[in-house]
């Protein structure tokens, strides 16, 4: 039998390392679980509106994702814990480099080895949230976390977040092929 709780929850949640620029140009990240994708080209975020990171997305209206790793699972936390508002070497401190996207005005942390290059589509506000929906218009990833030229999941170590338990989690192993293990039932 099913118990009735008041809240629930959405998993899984990615753990997303956002990457933007101030105006200075000084690099910032930030840990966040609340986003996803839309369809096949873009995702959207939900963030703070007093985060260095939103205020960062409104001035260049691009920004990366990275997804964290198992390996660097400490430094992605410690982003997400130190505010860029009052820590302004926070990816010094962690031991995250960077290099500037090709494509978008924003930096692809080189430790985190699969990210989004994202142009801001539309930024609303909210339920006392800033909602980023954006186009995704690269990816860069390691050769590392490859197999067969795609990106795959087990060689990249990607987490989430267990908000039930507010614990990181290993994204597992695979069990069927999508759009093929059902068609038993035909």
């Amino acid at each position: 039998m099913k118990r009735s709780f008041e809240k629930g929850f959405f998993a899984p949640l990615p753990v997303l390392i956002i990457g933007t620029y101030d105006a200075e140009g000084t690099p910032n990240a930030m840990n966040a679980a609340w986003g996803g994708q839309i369809g096949m080209t873009q995702v959207s975020v939900s963030l703070s509106p007093s985060h260095k990171t939103t205020e960062n997305i409104r001035l260049n209206r691009e920004f990366t994702i990275a997804y964290a790793t198992a390996e660097q699972i400490a430094a992605c936390d410690y982003v997400g814990v130190a505010s860029g508002n009052k820590v302004g070497n926070k990816l010094e401190k962690c031991g995250f480099t960077v290099t500037k996207s090709d494509k978008v005005n924003a930096p692809v942390i080189d430790q985190l080895p699969v990210a989004l290059e994202c142009r801001v589509i539309d930024i609303q506000e909210e339920f006392g949230e800033t909602r980023v929906v954006a186009e995704v218009v690269g990816l860069k990833a390691d050769e590392s976390v490859m197999t067969d030229g795609k990106v795959d999941y087990a060689k990249a170590g990607f987490v989430i977040y267990d908000t039930v338990t507010k614990t990181y989690r290993t994204v597992g192993g695979s069990i069927a092929g999508a759009r093929s293990v059902g068609r038993k039932f035909e």
